[in-house]
């Protein structure tokens, strides 16, 4: 008796899951879902029924008849905020409620809980889109984890990615702002095993807050710059267990033949991608793979890159970026040269951060001078001369520039013999605050003592002098740590006199271990 194609079409169906079961590239059920929804979400196709688990009964469909559909009428415009607000509070009083149950509701009424339904829609949408920056996301916890426990039994310091918890913290929230801000990690090497978990970990919570705000992610959302193969494996090691969450990674390096990745880019769209410049840019000429859209980049030792003479390569690679990507750079041993190609690469607000608490890394690119007066009555035209040079130097853009004076008293004299030889603009009260006016540019000037310095954002100023230098290093050091932090570059200038004779041996200490220039002058008060 023949088989009817029902029949046949199951046995083929057997067959053909058989054969995918005994696969070895079989990937697990779990895996395997994640890649259909996938699929069917970026082709914009769902089923029917599928309607059903997006919506739950409500009171006004308590059987689920309308499978979570509005009825027509409900979306209508608010032009009254306030208003609208207060309907979501009558509606949210249980007393209210229970009065309103019972009685039967005029026209006008209903029209007025369709609008504060809308509005209460509306409002739970926003609270599933905000981001609580004050700590970490659960699902940023779980991918860290997972990565912990899958370095745990190659490396036992897999625990201690959790111990680098407040570089990650400012790095999760640098990146994850509504308008995130570049990166510069001036740690003085390439990534470490707990900074790339915490950055591919952040990268991975941000492409899960997208999708579920219903946002299209771009693939591949990561590029991750390596300079050499090992590096590319031990980077891809480390993603490797956000594979069972299911964010993918590739590598593409010169230790495989470019036809097998070729072939491997054509039946997978990874998420992260992790490359050598010189690979990359083949792959992109061949059109094997798009980097338009990528949304963030990693450059993992630009000081390496440099050394390897692969500048060009990185900003042929920036360029073929057509989109404004969120950068994070591991400078490695900073100097001049990577200052200045740091500072073409990123052209917005910055953060630096360091995972090690050393002067020397918290304040790269700062850049220390320290000049000599004879005495205390000649600091004032010593401040006006250093200022005059600060306008020079910055002659096309507008400097910012924070002066530090011993006393109260100290700052009323510096301010008022400021604005005697300067025509100025007052910006507060107290007249400590103001706008010094040249041929040569603009110059806000604050003037604050030692003693309400730590109210001061110190971060926000390129440019420090410090007028009276502290009795002691440390609070120097304090200064100098936490000046430019959202620029690549700063300047802390101080004026040395006879009477700061204590402080010469520690401050040419610190400036040698800076790998700043030590006065001639400085150095005979230190051999003296």
């Amino acid at each position: 008796m023949a088989k009817g194609d029902d029949a046949l079409a199951r046995k083929r169906n057997r067959v053909r899951r058989k054969r995918l079961r005994s696969s070895e590239n079989a990937v697990s059920a779990r895996v395997a879902a994640i890649i259909a929804n996938k699929r069917r979400r970026k082709s914009g196709k769902r089923r029917g029924c599928e309607g059903m688990c997006f919506s739950l009964p409500t009171p006004d469909d308590p059987f689920n008849e309308r499978h979570g559909k509005k009825r027509k009428g409900e979306e209508e415009p608010i032009d009254d905020t306030e208003d609208a607000a207060a309907t979501v509070t009558k509606d949210d009083n249980p007393l209210r409620k229970k009065d309103g149950s019972n009685k039967k509701q005029p026209p006008a009424k209903a029209g007025a809980k369709a609008k504060s339904k809308a509005i209460r829609e509306r409002a739970t949408e926003a609270e599933e889109g905000r981001v609580d920056f004050d700590r970490p996301s659960k699902f940023l916890v779980v991918c860290l984890n997972a990565i912990r426990d899958a370095v745990a039994p190659e490396d036992r310091g897999g625990s201690s990615i959790h111990g680098a918890g407040d570089w990650g913290v400012e790095l999760w929230r640098s990146c994850s702002a509504p308008a995130p801000s570049d990166v510069l990690d001036t740690s003085g090497a390439t990534a470490t095993m707990e900074q790339t978990a915490w950055l591919v970990s952040t990268a991975c919570d941000i492409v899960a807050r997208k999708e579920r705000l219903g946002m299209v992610v771009s693939c591949p959302f990561l590029l991750y710059l390596v300079p050499s193969q090992e590096k590319a494996a031990q980077v891809r090691s480390i993603c490797k267990p956000l594979k069972s969450l299911g964010i993918h990674s590739v590598s593409l390096h010169p230790g495989a033949s470019i036809e097998h990745q070729i072939a491997g880019l054509k039946t997978c769209e990874p998420e992260f991608l992790i490359a050598t410049p010189e690979r990359l840019l083949e792959l992109v000429s061949l059109k094997a793979i798009d980097i338009s859209s990528v949304s963030m980049m990693v450059i993992d030792g630009l000081k390496c890159f440099m050394d390897l003479n692969v500048s060009d390569k990185i900003f042929s690679i920036r360029g073929a970026i057509s989109s404004n990507p969120q950068i994070t750079i591991f400078t490695g041993p900073s100097d001049k040269n990577v200052a200045t190609m740091a500072k073409n690469l990123l052209r917005g607000r910055i953060t630096k951060l360091s995972i090690n608490d050393s002067v020397s890394s918290r304040s790269a690119f700062v850049t220390q001078h320290v000049h000599f007066c004879t005495s205390e009555d000649l600091k004032t035209s010593k401040v006006k001369e250093i200022l005059e040079q600060i306008l020079q130097s910055h002659a096309k853009k507008s400097s910012k520039v924070l002066l530090v004076a011993a006393t109260n008293k100290n700052v009323q004299q510096l301010s008022s013999s400021l604005k005697q030889g300067n025509c100025t603009v007052t910006n507060d009260s107290h007249g400590n605050s103001f706008t010094i006016c040249s041929s040569v540019g603009l110059m806000d000037v604050h003037v604050k003592d030692r003693e309400n310095l730590a109210m001061t954002d110190v971060e926000e100023f390129e440019t420090v002098l410090v007028v009276d230098l502290p009795p002691s290093v440390d609070e120097y050091k304090e200064i100098l740590t936490g000046v430019a932090r959202h620029t690549i570059g700063g300047e802390v200038h101080s004026i040395f006199c006879n009477t700061d004779a204590p402080v010469a041996k520690p401050l040419a200490e610190l400036l040698a271990n800076c790998s700043q220039e030590v006065p001639e002058f400085q150095k005979k008060l230190e051999s003296s």
